[in-house]
């Protein structure tokens, strides 16, 4: 059998999440050829996986929007320079040619050969933290993630967890959920103050210093129970579904072993967005540096900054400002 060729690129961008999308925007613009790689089969990271139907309102000029909507959005503003997407395949190998260009190997065995290359990696694969007790139930009222939250409307929801994710899920599903308690091991949320004040507020019923201990039901889940601090007996909450938010342990997989400088597993940059790997860029969450502040909108500026830059290294005689859009119009 013939080889395959590999595929030929100005940039190579890794991670196809809102970073990314923007990022293939970015490159479009500047007239580089473009390709995409997601070991996910489609677009959105992990705001198609986990949380598709959830409002996002931390983006400029966007004062709520659904996940799904805001992948949608980046996605028709990328399409418009054609950007190559190679999805469903992971990015595992780097080796560079003569000419110093990374050549990627994909999961699948296609090689990539890019004029730069941009990691947008976000928190790399990702794996539910899971409960102590109920396992037994995932897939049958147990989940760690809301793709639908129509499936649970007029059921009993309890909800795990005191982050971000949990706080937006019970307030998300208690409009159309028959009822929705939030349990919390411990006395105080990590999520936003003005969310939680909106869970404390909106008749959704809160359990802190508390543990889940069993799951009770036969074909479907019938019965959470529950142990608080300071009570006797365990609390037995009827349930037909319930959402465990305790978070992610993630993982950057290959990428750990490609040479790049890390520091607490997150990749160090300059203020090029260049990794201490010639010709590698990174930008959004899978960056560290002092001051970083993990917010989707300075992964959108990290990105322009690390596309912009690598596009001078291609051509030094573009200039590094890319001009408005406005311009071009």
């Amino acid at each position: 059998m013939a080889e395959t060729p590999p595929v030929e690129t100005d940039i190579l961008i890794v991670g196809a999440g809102p970073t990314g999308l923007y990022g293939a925007y970015c490159a479009g613009f500047r007239g580089l050829r473009t390709a995409v790689v997601d070991a996910l089969p489609e677009c959105g990271g992990q705001i198609t996986a986990l949380y598709p139907e959830k409002e996002i309102r931390d983006i400029a000029a966007v004062p709520g929007a659904r996940g799904r909507e805001v992948v949608a959005a980046l996605k028709a503003q990328a399409d418009v320079f054609a950007p190559r997407y190679l999805l469903g395949r992971q990015a595992v190998g780097l080796a560079h040619s003569g000419a110093g260009r990374p050549q990627i190997t994909l999961s699948d065995g296609t090689v990539v050969d890019a004029g730069a290359v941009v990691l947008t990696a976000g928190i790399g694969t990702f794996t539910p933290r899971t409960l102590p007790a109920g396992e037994e139930f995932l897939g049958r009222g147990l989940s760690y993630f809301v793709p639908d939250p129509g499936e649970h409307t007029d059921r009993d929801v309890v909800v795990v967890g005191g982050g971000d994710s949990a706080v937006d899920w019970a307030l998300a599903l208690h409009r159309i959920a028959r009822s929705v308690t939030l349990v919390h091991r411990r006395a105080t949320f990590r999520a936003h103050a003005a969310s939680v004040r909106e869970v404390q507020e909106c008749g959704v019923q809160i359990v802190t210093d508390a543990q889940v201990v069993a799951m009770v039901g036969d074909d479907a889940l019938r019965e959470t129970h529950v142990r608080v601090d300071g009570e006797d007996e365990v609390r037995v909450l009827k349930t037909d579904a319930v959402v465990a938010a305790l978070g992610f342990v993630s993982n950057l997989g290959p990428l750990l072993e490609w040479g790049i400088a890390l520091e607490r597993r997150a990749v160090v940059v300059d203020t090029r967005m260049r990794t201490t790997v010639d010709r590698i860029y990174a930008a959004g969450d899978v960056t560290g540096y002092p001051g970083k502040v993990r917010l989707m909108s300075v992964g959108f500026g990290e990105v322009a900054t690390a596309v912009n830059n690598a596009a001078v290294v291609l051509d030094p005689d573009l200039p590094l400002f890319p001009g408005h859009s406005t311009d071009a119009t």
